[in-house]
């Protein structure tokens, strides 16, 4: 059902096409296409650039959620999309929300338009929470400070919108890069090194996706544990439950995409505890950008670097699978000092933000 917004704008549920490629997935290929020129003008860098067959499976709905997205349309033409993750986990609260337009329609009340809509959706689903990470544009003036004390957004347009539509900010990320260099993996090996030296009664395993049946159970656990111990500010996180099925359905999608990944954790020797682990994932392109997924270790098992080990062992083996990928992006918390510091020390630099923003509905 189309849905009239202002004059010549329109909203449109999309219906997911069965394959990228199909006759009728002409709109979806045309979302597809207006997603990366967004980001692309948003952010001024294209690491974010999905095929219409990478983006798919990452929009179907799937156990842990449901997924609703809509086309924005202006005078008949695609100019941006609105998307509404809605998590199944017990007692929830939340929905994730992006309203994402092409900045020469800003300013026209389009967004505001759609707001209501993605609201009612929350309503529906019982939900109170909307909450949307957000990357601005680069820019030299005022700045909004995030309440964690720890990082800023450019005072903008988005920020100006999101704020009159009391939306909060609530985290921001850091965004950076790390060069692929030889001068970058012999430092690295360095680290590793050291870090090794630190970390006796672990040993360093890894898998390219998917999980051996032997490593299932306590990599769904970790994977559980980026729900409960990552720094979230002020925000609504819902406990996520993780179980082999869950981790082999993931792989699956992974796979769909063309993507590949690669899992490297600490173990530990005595128990057999996998205490930590990183994720490094590329395209079918393996010259493109690298992305640092997630990392994570335990709480039970701080103090002895197994952060510096398992990302500095995931790089270096990382050569071997995409050795003409030019660089490393990774998003992580300002306030996650501890992170941030392995990242400084294995030559990541700054190159944008991302804030984290909430809005409680009445």
């Amino acid at each position: 059902m189309t849905i009239d917004l202002i004059a010549g704008a329109t909203l449109h549920p999309l219906v997911l096409p069965a394959q990228a490629d199909a006759a009728d997935a002409g709109e979806f290929r045309e979302l597809a296409r207006i997603r990366n020129l967004i980001y692309r003008e948003l952010t001024g860098r294209d690491e974010q650039d999905l095929s219409p067959a990478e983006l798919l499976p990452l929009l179907r709905s799937r156990r842990e959620r449901s997924t609703s997205v809509w086309t924005v349309r202006l005078d008949d033409e695609v100019v941006g999309r609105a998307v509404v993750d809605i998590p199944h986990d017990e007692g929830s609260r939340i929905v994730h929300a992006a309203i994402e337009l092409l900045p020469r329609v800003w300013g026209r009340g389009i967004g505001t338009a759609v707001l209501p809509h993605i609201e009612a959706v929350a309503r529906e689903h019982g939900r109170s929470v909307i909450q949307s990470w957000v990357e601005q544009q680069a820019g030299d003036g005022p700045r909004l400070e995030a309440p964690t004390g720890f990082g800023s957004v450019p005072q903008d347009h988005v920020a100006r919108f999101l704020q009159t539509n009391r939306f909060t900010l609530e985290q921001v990320y850091r965004v950076s890069r790390l060069d692929l260099t030889d001068e970058t993996r012999a430092h690295v090996q360095r680290l590793l090194d050291e870090a090794q030296a630190a970390a006796s009664g672990y040993r360093v395993v890894q898998w390219t996706m998917p999980a051996p049946a032997d490593r299932l159970e306590g990599y769904a656990w970790l994977k559980s544990r980026m729900s409960t111990d990552a720094p979230a500010a002020g925000l609504e996180v819902d406990e996520e439950t993780w179980d082999a099925q869950r981790v082999t359905e993931m792989e699956q999608r992974v796979a769909q995409m063309g993507r590949t990944i690669l899992v490297v954790a600490a173990e530990h020797i005595e128990t057999g505890q996998l205490s930590a682990f990183t994720e490094l994932g590329i395209g079918s392109d393996r010259t493109g950008v690298t992305h640092q997924e997630d990392t994570l270790v335990l709480s039970t098992h701080r103090g002895h670097r197994l952060g510096m080990l398992v990302k500095c062992a995931a790089l270096l083996a990382w050569a071997r699978i995409a050795p003409e990928s030019p660089h490393v992006i990774t998003y992580n918390a300002e306030e996650n000092r501890p992170m941030l510091s392995i990242n400084e020390a294995m030559g990541f630099h700054a190159i944008a933000y991302e804030g984290v923003w909430k809005k409680e509905l009445k």
